[in-house]
């Protein structure tokens, strides 16, 4: 009777133990991201999920496909940051095979083509990532001005008169130009997202240093000791130091 009670007493304790450990449970933690989707018609290929921790591209995990583009990864995450979901189909073209998502805690879902990876790809479940698309769908229309504006330039039925050559000039720089502020205002106005320190970093890292350095100070404290936000920091005290 005492050795039966010692063993229930001990498998009380055991269970007890596994819940405040999470080690018979699920082990997802706040900082926990799962990455969850589907590549609609793959049948064979390698699945890789990537980030640059430093300056290096690096494999945090991977999935062989055989027959299902179902596919899950899960990791652990000091705060958000971009991560790439890369398709290996064996097929030796590396074009379009690499899918750009701002990755953050809890659960991500991409949907796509094998086909088609990278372009048709909806990517749900971070907020962060929202931030991004928003910023780059604007961003593309200012692109695409600057190749109207270059085709224009090397038409050879655009005369080569100085005149018109400057004002096709002027008409770039100014794109540029608007370009620029729309990032360097996007990343002002999304202070409580990483989304900024990410803009000023990646995007505009050459701008006045006194609008980079505005955006650093106008980041909200969780941001700020983020990924980006303590990079965003050593980049301007190396140009300040300089």
């Amino acid at each position: 009777m005492r050795q039966k009670f010692y063993s229930m007493k001990n498998l009380i304790i055991a269970v007890l133990s596994c819940f405040i450990l999470g080690s018979c449970g699920s082990k997802d933690t706040k900082n926990t991201m799962t990455v969850t989707g589907n590549v609609k018609g793959l049948k064979k290929g390698t699945l890789y999920l990537q980030h640059i921790p430093d300056t290096a591209l690096v494999i945090i995990d991977s999935l062989k496909v055989e027959g299902d583009g179902t596919f899950l990864f899960k990791t652990e995450l000091e705060s958000p940051e971009i991560f790439y979901l890369y398709l290996d189909k064996k097929d030796n073209n590396d074009i379009n095979d690499r899918i750009t998502f701002f990755g953050e805690p809890g659960t991500i879902t991409i949907d796509t083509n094998w086909d088609t990876f990278d372009t048709k790809a909806k990517i749900e479940g971070s907020e962060t990532h929202k931030k991004l698309e928003e910023y780059r769908d604007v961003m593309s229309r200012f692109n695409e001005k600057n190749l109207e504006i270059l085709r224009v330039a090397y038409d050879p039925e655009t005369p080569q008169d100085s005149l018109i050559q400057d004002s096709i000039q002027r008409a770039s720089d100014n794109n540029i130009r608007r370009g620029y502020l729309y990032a360097l205002n996007f990343a002002l106005n999304n202070k409580d997202s990483h989304i900024a320190p990410f803009i000023a970093l990646k995007e505009v890292p050459d701008a006045n240093i006194i609008y980079l350095d505005s955006i650093n100070n106008s980041l909200s404290p969780e941001v700020a000791n983020g990924k980006y936000g303590r990079e965003l920091q050593e980049y301007l005290e190396e140009q300040k130091n300089n």
